[in-house]
């Protein structure tokens, strides 16, 4: 370990004359050492110490550590446009500090969020300095990974992010009125205006020149020109990568996609490591749930292994493996050589009728996949609304199903919800108790036969472990509909997010399914009309039919693990 100079800031203009400022933080030695660089938009002081170690501690092992403040935030000049500039600015700043004196030539890059996605833009021109990168908790493609999931609006997460990154700029514009307007909807976000998945304090923010991406996040509903402008362009790109997501992390989806892409066609290493964690923080607590001393985060220490590894030519620990997973039930990390193959489960679900008000009403029955597929088959031949075992879900716009935890909500992780599975507009379908331990692990699926009463509705799945009583949630998906007619039946599949549990004999599997999950997604009003453009006052009472009997097809989907992994109770930090 080495001492360390007194940070000093450091600036540098790029391509048309912006100032961009940094603090740098020096090894007190000759070098010449690699740089570690991360770009911001939350003020550089702070360095996203929130979930990794200070600065002092990564130039402490032998770099020259740049956390420089993007356009337009901090004290570097210009106006910050979401994403934007990220590309050639990254490249003017890659340039730069390559030649930074005690530099050896070469970078790595990290950060999590929107540090992620400055990695990605940068890694996309190619400059030759930057060596490997570390993106944590990003959504890659900001549509589908970030903006949107399965084409619902994720409310609660745009919103707030939207109006902390609105404040900022009102801040720095000297804007006082406009700055405390931003706060306090920040701190009691607006749900209830006219339009509620558009507040008009966006409208407001705009008229005093404030910049907010949020209008064309919210008014861009499908994958329009829009989101490829500000998509990361890869296609070139081959480098090693450090991935790093949690599992109740909203970006995890993104995560994958990345990890899942370059696997596919890298040359390189590209290593996974994926916590117990939300977004924030990094920690053995995740919402109601300790998951015990493992969870501490590990990744400063594998962090620093990588970049010495790629950038220094030291040996990673022998203990290192490609993939290091979280299961959440044993509470140990699993090592794995590659990520592990799996075979599906399907569970039917059964009902008396009741399974929107008695716990015991609905079930989970598991059955084989060949009968599965048969059965799935059979009712795409049918295309008909079933006429046995339906089960009904009516949505109260008034009082929609809230928002508990996973992935989309704020506050994120595991919370007890018997509370929402005993409401009237869930529907809740439980396995018999396991006779043995069952592993979990990747992207649940859950298909559904369904006749709705309105030509648009939207669908929530949460999965959930039942323990003594208590009902401990998972993963969860959710998806809008939007239909052509309504009379004909619909066959929704949702995706679930990506998990990674184990089930213990006597605990059993639950399925709860709603029409509503808020405010992390908006009220679907049932008329059709994009979300940006629903009213409050429109909103409709929604009727959801999902037949049950074999010949429609409903069906959950689980992937379970083939083999065993190598498992360790703690972490080596």
């Amino acid at each position: 370990m080495f001492s360390i100079q007194p940070p000093q800031t450091d600036s540098m203009y790029t391509r048309d004359g912006v100032r961009l400022d940094a603090d740098v933080y020096r090894p007190n030695a000759e070098g010449p050492f690699p740089v570690l660089l991360m770009r911001q938009p939350y003020g550089r002081a702070i360095a996203s110490t929130i979930v990794y170690a200070h600065p002092c501690w990564y130039a402490a092992h032998g770099y020259i550590v740049v956390i420089q403040d993007v356009r337009g935030r901090g004290s570097s000049e210009g106006t910050f446009t979401l994403f934007e500039n990220e590309v050639a600015d990254g490249e003017d700043t890659l340039k730069w500090a390559a030649e930074l004196p005690g530099c050896d030539g070469q970078i790595g890059m990290y950060g999590f969020s929107y540090q992620g996605m400055t990695q990605l833009y940068a890694a996309q021109t190619g400059i030759e300095a930057l060596k490997a990168i570390a993106p944590a908790m990003t959504g890659y493609h900001p549509y589908a990974d970030w903006a949107y999931e399965n084409g619902a609006f994720c409310l609660q997460l745009g919103l707030t992010w939207a109006l902390q990154l609105a404040a900022e700029s009102a801040r720095i514009a000297g804007d006082i009125e406009t700055y405390q307007q931003l706060v306090t909807a920040a701190h009691q976000p607006p749900m209830t205006d006219t339009y509620p998945a558009y507040p008009d304090i966006f409208r407001s923010v705009a008229s005093k020149h404030i910049e907010s991406f949020f209008p064309s996040w919210v008014t861009n509903d499908s994958a329009s020109d829009y989101w490829q402008k500000i998509t990361p362009q890869l296609q070139a790109v081959d480098l090693p990568m450090l991935h790093i997501g949690g599992w109740y992390d909203p970006y995890l989806r993104g995560d994958m996609r990345l990890y899942q892409e370059m696997t596919a066609r890298s040359c390189y290493p590209h290593p996974l490591c994926i916590g117990p964690w939300g977004h924030i923080p990094w920690g053995r607590k995740v919402g109601q749930m300790d998951f015990g001393p493992a969870a501490a985060s590990p990744i400063d220490r594998r962090q620093i292994e990588w970049f010495d590894h790629i950038l220094k030519g030291k040996s990673l620990p022998s203990e290192t493996k490609a993939v290091t997973l979280f299961e959440m039930g044993p509470n140990q990390w699993s090592h794995w050589d590659s990520w592990p193959a799996t075979v599906e489960k399907h569970y039917c679900l059964e009902s008396s009728g009741l399974a929107n008000i008695r716990e015991d009403s609905g079930k989970l029955i598991e059955v084989s996949a060949e009968v599965s597929a048969e059965v799935s088959a059979r009712a795409e031949q049918l295309g008909h609304a079933p006429k046995a075992q339906v089960d009904r879900l009516v949505h109260d716009p008034w009082n929609p199903v809230p928002a508990l935890g996973g992935h989309s909500s704020i506050p994120a992780g595991v919370f007890e919800r018997t509370a929402i599975d005993t409401r009237g507009d869930v529907l809740t379908y439980t396995s018999a108790p396991m006779s043995h331990d069952i592993h979990v692990l990747g992207v649940a699926e859950v298909v559904c036969a369904i006749a709705p009463s309105t030509p648009s509705y939207d669908l929530c799945a949460v999965l959930s472990r039942v323990s003594n009583g208590q009902v401990y949630n998972l993963t969860q998906g959710y998806k809008r509909v939007d239909r052509a007619t309504p009379t004909e039946t619909d066959r929704v599949t949702i995706a679930l997010h990506p998990t990674c549990f184990g089930l213990k004999p006597g605990e059993a599997l639950r399925l709860s399914l709603s029409a509503a999950c808020f405010p992390a997604y908006p009220v679907n009003v049932g008329t059709g009309a994009p979300a940006h453009e629903s009213r409050l006052i429109d909103a409709q009472i929604i009727t959801i039919a999902i037949a049950l009997d074999k010949a429609s097809g409903t069906v959950l989907k689980l992937p379970l693990q083939q083999s065993s992994a190598q498992s360790s109770g703690e972490s080596r930090d």
